[in-house]
């Protein structure tokens, strides 16, 4: 006689209670294997100190995902904490939170950042004992192979315990990626605040071809048009404070008037005897001078003109405004301090602010000595309402009834740009000015550095108008050099 199998329809059949068991293993079996695939999907992220000094709140920045921080991240915080640059701020403001959250608790253990909905944080000590050694690899006495060390460490944890899990070292060090990849440990870039497309970031402008002459007519007979009127072509699409240079039979240069809702005409015109030399100048000068318009970022390589058209403008509209700042952010040489230079502080940022007394000569030198524009200038800057300053000393103030010129401003974090337009005070105006593909800072780049950032978030708003300069003004020579070398 042929014993039956156990799994045979008819036996599962004439037994409901084993039926039923295998319906309970059948579940728990899947239960548990989606618990293993979710803890193997969550990862295990290793910040380097230049992510928290770019961004104290990363920590809480990666969702389900666990974050380990080195000892000797701390250690490296613990030299910024003092200061009064930015990333002295977010070194302190860093340290705060890990003590706010660690508590009572040992942070060698795995904290909660947020009740469950967030992942958890530790902090990883170094090791002596390593199949894998950065400072070996490398050479030792450089905290970047200390930091690549507690990345490997985690993935050789991981490995042993057969979680799955992935161990990813998380910094904008480019050179200390490249290492990392060497040794076979996943790296990758802080992405929270990087502009995703830099090709396609906003440029202020649009060229309309084939545009109606009819139309063209009328502004050139009515200098503005309501939306009505030039709502029946469907190829224009009218955004705030957006500027178009129209081409039919004729041309005109135009913009979007967010605030009175019409196509205004726009003119050449010269502000305080320098004049535009394209449309795009025209444009800038444009924004720079239109009172409705609070918040102006201005961008392009060198010699286009961007900070001599924002000292222009700015000096145009002096009457409406108590004082004028120039400042830009101090970059030194090699990255060293500027404590190192003789002399005492005025004296120390001199050579960094530099250019800015350049583009101020420059608008002087349009007139003679005894022109009442260039007294002015110089009465100006002796009683200092037009000031040239370095952007340290900004945070905590509030800016009323200025205009602040920032120059630059692509070597500014997205945080620093926060920190000076919420300095913002009544009537004041910001222009920001830059160049996205020639970024001193250390760390930043052209998708995440601050005038990229600023772009491509406030476009679009009633306050904000941009616009990208392409052709140098400068001198032939410099657009031959712009050009082939």
């Amino acid at each position: 006689m042929v014993r039956k199998s156990a799994t045979s329809p008819k036996t599962i059949a004439l037994n409901p209670d084993t039926e039923k068991t295998s319906e309970v293993l059948k579940t728990t079996t899947t239960k548990t294997r989606v618990r293993k695939a979710k803890a193997s999907a969550r990862k295990i992220f290793v910040l380097d100190t230049s992510v928290i000094l770019y961004d104290h709140n990363s920590i809480i920045n990666f969702e389900e995902h666990d974050v380990a921080i080195p000892i000797t991240v701390l250690e490296e915080l613990d030299e910024f904490k003092k200061g009064s640059d930015t990333k002295n701020y977010e070194a302190r403001q860093f340290i705060r939170f890990l003590d706010k959250k660690a508590g009572d608790s040992s942070l060698q253990d795995w904290i909660s950042l947020n009740g469950g909905t967030k992942g958890k944080f530790k902090v990883i000590m170094n090791t002596p004992e390593l199949s894998n050694d950065a400072t070996v690899v490398f050479g030792g006495g450089k905290n970047d192979h200390k930091i690549l060390n507690a990345a490997l460490k985690l993935t050789e944890e991981e490995e042993e315990n057969k979680s799955g899990r992935k161990v990813i070292l998380v910094t904008k060090d480019i050179n200390l990626r490249l290492k990392a990849k060497a040794m076979n440990v996943l790296a990758e870039d802080y992405e929270t605040g990087k502009i995703k497309d830099v090709d396609s970031l906003y440029t202020g402008k649009t060229t309309m071809e084939g545009f109606e002459q009819e139309l063209i007519d009328q502004i050139y007979k009515k200098k503005r048009l309501p939306i009505e009127t030039i709502s029946k072509n469907k190829d224009l699409k009218l955004h705030n404070n957006h500027f178009y240079i129209l081409r039919g039979e004729s041309s005109t240069l135009a913009y979007y008037n967010a605030h009175e809702e019409t196509l205004d005409q726009l003119e050449k015109k010269s502000y305080y005897g320098i004049k535009p030399r394209n449309a795009e100048q025209t444009f800038a000068l444009h924004a720079v001078t239109n009172p409705d318009i609070k918040l102006v970022t201005l961008s392009g390589v060198a010699g286009t003109g961007k900070t001599l058209l924002a000292l222009a403008g700015a000096l145009e509209q002096r009457r409406g405004f108590k004082q004028i700042y120039l400042a830009r952010p101090i970059v030194p040489l090699s990255n060293k301090d500027i404590g190192y230079l003789p002399g005492d502080m005025k004296a120390k940022i001199n050579p960094y602010m530099q250019p800015l007394w350049d583009n101020l000569k420059l608008i002087k030198n349009q007139f003679s000595e005894k022109d009442k524009e260039y007294k002015q200038v110089e009465e100006m800057v002796n009683q200092e309402k037009l000031m040239v300053t370095p952007l340290a000393y900004i945070r905590g103030r509030s800016l009323s009834n200025v205009i602040f010129i920032v120059d630059e401003a692509q070597n500014l974090t997205p945080h620093e740009v926060k920190t000076i337009i919420t300095r913002a005070g009544e009537n004041s105006k910001f222009i920001f000015t830059g160049d996205i593909h020639q970024i001193d800072t250390p760390y930043l780049d052209e998708q995440s550095n601050g005038l990229s950032y600023l772009i491509d978030k406030i476009k679009g708003n009633k306050l904000f108008a941009h616009i990208t300069l392409e052709k140098g003004e400068r001198s032939e020579l410099a657009n031959l050099a712009n050009e082939l070398l």
